[in-house]
């Protein structure tokens, strides 16, 4: 097997290991007088309506997964459900409504996602005491389930998120603005169910796993504040020197927040919330996997955030620095999280992802090396890196030799961002379509044993 097919390999097995699907199919026992979800074992007979809502782009095959595990008897019976989800998620199930919430490849709210965002509203809101409410939460729910408050419009809040996400806010600094701005973020949805219990699954796609991050915690109640949300507007107005990140609308709206001390309702309901996977899960998946192929592990965490072509860069760096230590025996550097790219000033074309950046960084790096030992693979365990049709990309000594074919330098994509162009002329995408997963990013930095 090439060191391609084996990093190709090994990322794969991280990803299949949080299939969605399978997941909740875990955190399920059914049978004909209870249901037990992640150990809490409720009476059939005790329940009226069985709702399921959420949002996320592992939506499509959670929600699958509660229809296997439920049993076509119990969906036909008392199954009702809405889930938010990317437009190429969608497919037929029984009695859950998978609605297209954005198009594939763009991360960002929209109307058809505040339509689905109204119905969910109106599905928890209309339940009673005896019913039982199934919230499915996962990467991408934040952009999936956009319920502006009154006083603010979509395009607003689209103003603020893309001037934070281009200026390199953290997820966290993202999620903090995202929810003090929504109907159904920062306990929400939780504030709007009338069920007599609320259950939600949770696939985390943040280092951590903070319920009130993930999707901009939907089901948990918001410790944060608006003054909160005007640091972090007021911290990137200083970075880009000016104050396009907020319309007058949201900070009239933040401002009239922290004026009512931040007042909102209480819960009347608990809602118990469960990380059912998590790019952890993914971690020692792939780990387990590299070392069947007979590779020495290193683990670099799954907290690796900060900015992708650095990343890149360190990866293709401990490569260098390693190939003395094999001893006959390859080294794998296994890493997860979810960095950012930091966008260049420049007026040219471009596209790509942060996946794709990581690996054209070290690709970068090693210009001037012989890499014949060497590749190194950076994927999005969802099958979406940026707005491509690409998961991630991967860097090898194939790779370098077609490039320098075609007169291609590396640096110079890197400069503007444009990674997709890149590899789209000499190979390195991975294209695997929606997973119906998200748990961040899986990074493999692979150093054969073979001195050859």
């Amino acid at each position: 097997m090439t060191l391609r097919k084996q990093a190709e390999a090994i990322w794969s097995a991280g990803v299949a290991a949080v299939d969605s699907a399978t997941l909740v199919r875990r955190a399920f026992l059914c049978d004909r007088t209870s249901i037990t979800v992640a150990s809490e074992r409720l009476e059939v007979a005790s329940i009226g309506r069985i709702v399921v809502v959420g949002a996320g782009k592992a939506g499509a095959g959670m929600a699958a997964g509660i229809e296997s595990s439920l049993g076509s008897g119990l969906v036909e019976s008392k199954v009702v459900g809405w889930v938010n989800v990317p437009s190429d998620c969608v497919r037929p199930l029984r009695k859950i409504h998978l609605h297209a919430a954005r198009p594939a490849g763009l991360n960002e709210p929209t109307s058809d996602g505040v339509f689905g965002c109204q119905r969910i509203l109106e599905l928890v809101s209309s339940l009673n005491a005896n019913d039982l409410c199934l919230v499915l939460i996962s990467g991408g729910g934040s952009a999936l389930l956009p319920a502006p408050v009154p006083g603010i419009s979509l395009e607003d809040k689209l103003k603020v998120t893309r001037c934070l996400m281009q200026s390199g806010a953290s997820i966290q600094e993202l999620n903090t603005v995202r929810k003090r701005l929504s109907l159904v973020k920062g306990g929400g949805l939780l504030r709007a169910a009338k069920a007599g219990r609320m259950i939600a699954l949770i696939i985390s796609d943040v280092p951590g796993d903070p319920l009130d991050i993930i999707a901009s915690g939907p089901t948990v109640c918001d410790t944060g504040t608006a003054n909160d949300a005007l640091a972090v507007l007021q911290k990137y107005a200083a970075c880009t020197g000016h104050d396009s990140t907020v319309s007058d609308s949201v900070r009239k709206v933040l401002e009239e927040q922290t004026r009512n001390s931040d007042s909102r309702s209480v819960p009347s309901i608990d809602c118990r919330n469960c990380i059912i996977g998590n790019n952890q899960t993914a971690l020692d998946a792939a780990a387990s996997h590299a070392r069947s192929l007979g590779f020495e592990v290193r683990n670099l965490g799954t907290n690796r955030q900060g900015i992708a072509s650095e990343i890149g860069f360190e990866l293709a760096e401990t490569c260098l620095r390693s190939c003395q230590e094999t001893m006959g025996q390859g080294l794998c550097f296994l890493g997860g999280g979810e960095p950012v790219v930091k966008l260049a000033a420049t007026d040219l074309p471009r596209k790509g992802g942060r996946n794709q950046e990581v690996a054209l960084a070290a690709g970068h790096r090693w210009a001037n090396e012989d890499i014949r030992r060497f590749i190194v693979l950076s994927g999005g365990t969802d099958g979406e890196d940026g707005p491509t049709d690409a998961a991630g990309a991967f860097y090898d000594s194939v790779i370098q030799s077609n490039a320098r074919e075609r007169g291609l330098q590396p640096g110079n994509f890197l400069a503007i961002n444009d990674s997709y162009t890149f590899f789209d002329q000499v190979g390195g995408l991975i294209k695997t379509g929606p997973t119906h997963t998200n748990v961040m990013d899986l990074q493999i930095a692979l150093v054969s044993g073979d001195e050859k």
